[in-house]
């Protein structure tokens, strides 16, 4: 059995974040993404014998990656977020309606926190509402857009990582540029607040849910808050059904939710944990909240218990919190700071 020489290791391994960034951007699923960044070392790896040296690392590796991806995508069906499914709910107390078993959800990704640059581009290149909308692209179109405008290789490069012509990356840029300006996920604007202002939101968010106070969470919800949840295809969009059902469905009594503050998308998030009958607390999904300085523009809940790993969440819920921030968490074996 081969053994992965010092030499690959030292030249490869410090892409490795960014190469499961890449592949999420491209697939929409951080479980997938996982899979396919051990597939792009694998191939590397059985290749690096070969590889000459005529391209950087980097862009070598990019191309195993983007390539993989596109072969991934060849069968799969477009990811969604229940707001992709149909218009919103208009009636709060009625019975939310569950998507097709076979129905796929965008996931979210685990926020990195190692330095404050990488944060902020997290923050533009990893967004909820970005990652939604690169799903309405097919896939070459999807793979120029994100290796031209987020990772800003020159279209030569793109051309030969694609094998087509740098007239057809053009191209392919110039239609992905006209699907996603016709989008509502990309056309939210929102005005950015402060780190400090943003941990406020989600503090105040986990205390009303905690503590079942419909009176907190209507002061965090703006006029034109949008709330989805997975795995239903029903969702709200504005004030008037999104705290009614919070109020009657959601929140429950005191003491029914306990949450673990983390960060997705380079947004505010948390792990939600249920009280069961026997009083445990289980996982239940991680919130993803997008923010605005005068409250919450959207709140999007991942009914998925199999994320917690990923963010270094317990599945007991602990019994004396510890900051996040402070942990170190593994994504199939690769420390990822937080």
């Amino acid at each position: 059995m081969r053994v992965m020489s010092e030499d690959f290791v030292g030249a490869t391994e410090g892409y490795r974040r960014e190469l499961l960034a890449h592949c999420y951007r491209m697939v929409g699923s951080l479980h997938d993404a996982e899979d396919l960044v051990q597939e792009v070392y694998l191939r590397a790896w059985r290749g690096w014998d070969r590889f000459e040296g005529r391209a950087a690392v980097r862009t070598w590796l990019y191309r195993i990656a983007t390539n993989a991806c596109l072969t991934a995508l060849q069968h799969k069906e477009r990811r969604y977020v229940p707001s992709g499914l149909g218009a919103p709910g208009n009636n709060a107390h009625a019975p939310v309606e569950l998507a097709a078993a076979e129905t796929s959800w965008v996931q979210p990704f685990p926020s990195a926190a190692a330095d404050p640059a990488e944060t902020v581009a997290e923050r533009n290149n990893l967004r909820l509402a970005l990652i939604v909308s690169l799903q309405y692209l097919p896939p070459q179109q999807r793979a120029v857009l994100v290796l031209r405008e987020v990772l800003a290789f020159p279209a030569a490069a793109v051309a030969q990582m694609l094998e087509i012509s740098v007239a057809a990356v053009k191209s392919s840029l110039q239609r992905a540029r006209a699907t996603l300006s016709n989008l509502d996920a990309v056309s939210e604007q929102i005005t950015e607040p402060s780190d400090a202002r943003a941990q406020a939101l989600l503090d105040q968010y986990i205390a009303a849910f905690e503590n079942s106070d419909a009176a907190a969470i209507e002061k965090l919800l703006r006029s034109d808050t949008v709330l989805e949840f997975t795995p239903a295809r029903t969702w709200f969009s504005g004030l008037r059904t999104c705290l009614p059902y919070l109020e009657h469905y959601a929140l429950g009594s005191p003491g029914e939710w306990r949450m673990v503050p983390t960060s997705a998308n380079g947004q505010p998030a948390a792990g939600a944990y249920r009280r069961t009958a026997e009083g445990r607390y289980t996982p239940y999904g991680i919130s993803v909240l997008t923010v605005a300085e005068d409250g919450l523009v959207r709140i999007t809940v991942f009914g998925d218990p199999g994320l917690f790993p990923a963010f270094g969440l317990p599945i007991d819920y602990p019994a004396r919190r510890t900051p996040m921030c402070r942990s170190v968490r593994r994504i199939r074996g690769t420390p990822v700071d937080r």
